[in-house]
C-alpha cells in the first residue's frame, strides 16, 4: 500500500522547493501538466517510461502511474499497448467525442464539415469581455462558419478568440475544420476543458437564410466557453443548431 503521508518532493530543477500538500499523485500530475503547458511535451510525443519519470520526480512508479492514468482519463494522454504513453493530439476522433455532442437520430456520429463565412478583428462585446477576461483596449477575432453533416447544414456558429493569444491569426489563408488542432499546432494552446449551456431560441432571419430553414424555426443554442490547460478562457463559441434529425447527447457517469 502506498504511503499517503504528505511529504514535499524535490523540484525537478533540483531546488528542493516543495509543491504543496495535496495527494502525492495530484502533485505529480501538476508537475507533468506543467510540461504540457510549457511545451516541453508536444502533441504526439512519446513520454519517458513510468520508471524514468519516477526517478526524475523522486516518487514511486505507482504514484506516477496514477498521475498518468488521471491525465489519460482527461484525454490529455494516450496509452498504446506495447508502445508506451503519448501526448494526445487534438485529432478529429478525440475532439468529436469530447467536444462535439451532436449526433444524428439514426446512424453513427460523424464529425461535421465546415465552411467559413467570415473572419475578422473587432472590439469585444460586454459578454465577450466578461467571458474571456478582456479589457476595454483588447480586441477579439470572430469567425463565423456553417457546419454540415452529409452535406446538410445543421448549425451556424460564431467563434470569438482573444487577439492577444492568437497573434498573426489574420495571416491565415485557410481556417481548417478542426480549429482545436490549429490552436495547438500553431500557438501551442491546448483545449483542456469546456463549459456548455443549452437554450431554445427562434431562428433569426439571417440564420434562417444561411441554414435553409424557416424564419422563427426552433433552434438549439449552445454557448461554449473553452479553457486551456491552465484553466484560462481561450474561446467563446455560439452554435445555433437545427435539431430536426439530430440531438444533443451526453453520457452521464
Amino acid at each position: 500500500m502506498e504511503n499517503k503521508k504528505q511529504v514535499p518532493e524535490a523540484a525537478e530543477s533540483g531546488s528542493g522547493e516543495p509543491i504543496g500538500f495535496k495527494p502525492l499523485y495530484a502533485q505529480v500530475r501538476e508537475r507533468l501538466m506543467r510540461r504540457l503547458v510549457d511545451g516541453a511535451w508536444l502533441p504526439g510525443m512519446l513520454l519517458p517510461s513510468e520508471m524514468e519519470l519516477a526517478r526524475q520526480l523522486n516518487v514511486s512508479q505507482g504514484t506516477v502511474r496514477k498521475a498518468l492514468d488521471s491525465m489519460t482519463a482527461d484525454n490529455l494522454l494516450l496509452r498504446r499497448q506495447g508502445r508506451g504513453t503519448y501526448v494526445a493530439e487534438p485529432e478529429e476522433s478525440r475532439i468529436m467525442f469530447q467536444f462535439f455532442r451532436l449526433s444524428p437520430d439514426e446512424g453513427s456520429p460523424n464529425f461535421p464539415d465546415s465552411k467559413v463565412l467570415s473572419t475578422g478583428s473587432a472590439s469585444p462585446t460586454k459578454t465577450e469581455k466578461e467571458a474571456l477576461g478582456l479589457g476595454d483596449a483588447d480586441e477579439v477575432i470572430r469567425i463565423e462558419r456553417i457546419r454540415s453533416l452529409s452535406g446538410q447544414p445543421i448549425l451556424i456558429e460564431t467563434i470569438t478568440l482573444p487577439s492577444n493569444r492568437f497573434p498573426d491569426f489574420d495571416h491565415l489563408t485557410i481556417i481548417p475544420n478542426n480549429v482545436y488542432r490549429l490552436y495547438s499546432e500553431r500557438w501551442g494552446i491546448t483545449i483542456g476543458s469546456a463549459e456548455e449551456r443549452l437554450k431554445a431560441i427562434a431562428a433569426s432571419a439571417r440564420d434562417a437564410a444561411k441554414l435553409g430553414c424557416e424564419n422563427g424555426e426552433p433552434l438549439l443554442l449552445i454557448s461554449r466557453l473553452a479553457r486551456d490547460l491552465e484553466n484560462r478562457p481561450v474561446e467563446l463559441r455560439w452554435s445555433r443548431c437545427i435539431t430536426r434529425e439530430i440531438h444533443y447527447a451526453v453520457n452521464l457517469r
